[in-house]
């Protein structure tokens, strides 16, 4: 089984984030699901049309059979287009499965970078029967397409799994054995959860100002939230308290 690709972004707040890329297949499956609310689309347009126009209209304007023929193209880039713009980077089909669009430099993507994607999609996906697309997204290490290359973008699940180190959970036998010392952590969702683990993998990692300095945000944050008055003396432990609690009050 290939291992799952991963992708290291810088935020505004110069906070290290690792995300898993999705895999060619999630991409494939969210564009199979695209085409399928495409045609639907399609037809309707089809229908709106032929019942406005008669078969004579049709004869006499000559340019009607080029436009009808174009109509599945332009309603291919314009869907593409638009609900990524509406959605925050996800069409029906990435939304469906789970993934979205984001920017390497840790920017949201602006309206520019959602055109070059779906006009990119007519090399990428429509006149090379998805050949193009295919091959760049797995053999490049960001998983870019050329729409993403030009765009400066590349696409990341967002189905987050909590993965928690063995030696943690392992240091608690049952929930009898362990009494957790922040009950109301069991409030937070899985996303922030997995969020704290990463700032304290990414400051272990990388011990710099800016990942100390996200370490100090995240715990005011997290006593905020949970009402906590004294600040604790040893800020990683406190994070790795709230994890063991959440490990044990939601398992």
């Amino acid at each position: 089984m290939a291992a799952t690709k991963t992708i290291d972004i810088t935020t505004t707040q110069n906070v290290t984030i690792e995300y898993e890329l999705a895999s060619l297949r999630e991409r494939f499956l969210a564009l199979f699901i695209d085409g399928l609310v495409i045609s639907v689309i399609m037809m309707f347009f089809f229908v709106l049309i032929s019942s406005i126009y008669s078969d004579s209209m049709y004869e006499e304007t000559g340019n009607m059979g080029r436009i009808m023929s174009l109509l599945p193209v332009s309603l291919f880039i314009a869907y593409q287009f638009l609900s990524e713009v509406l959605a925050n980077g996800q069409s029906l089909g990435k939304k469906a499965i789970g993934i979205k669009v984001v920017r390497l430099d840790g920017k949201h993507p602006s309206i520019i970078d959602y055109l070059l994607r779906a006009v990119f999609q007519i090399v990428d996906t429509l006149f090379s029967s998805g050949i193009i697309g295919g091959l760049l997204i797995s053999s490049t290490s960001k998983s870019q397409r050329l729409g993403d290359m030009t765009a400066n973008t590349t696409v990341i699940r967002i189905k987050y799994r909590l993965h928690f180190l063995l030696e943690d959970i392992l240091k608690i036998q049952t929930i009898e054995d362990y009494e957790p010392q922040y009950p109301s952590i069991k409030n937070f969702s899985e996303q922030e959860m997995l969020l704290i683990k990463n700032i304290i993998s990414r400051y272990k990692k990388y011990p710099n100002d800016a990942h100390r300095s996200a370490v100090m945000d995240t715990v005011k944050k997290c006593m905020d939230l949970l009402e906590i008055q004294e600040a604790p003396k040893d800020k990683i432990g406190f994070l790795k308290t709230l994890i063991r609690d959440y490990i044990v009050l939601t398992r």
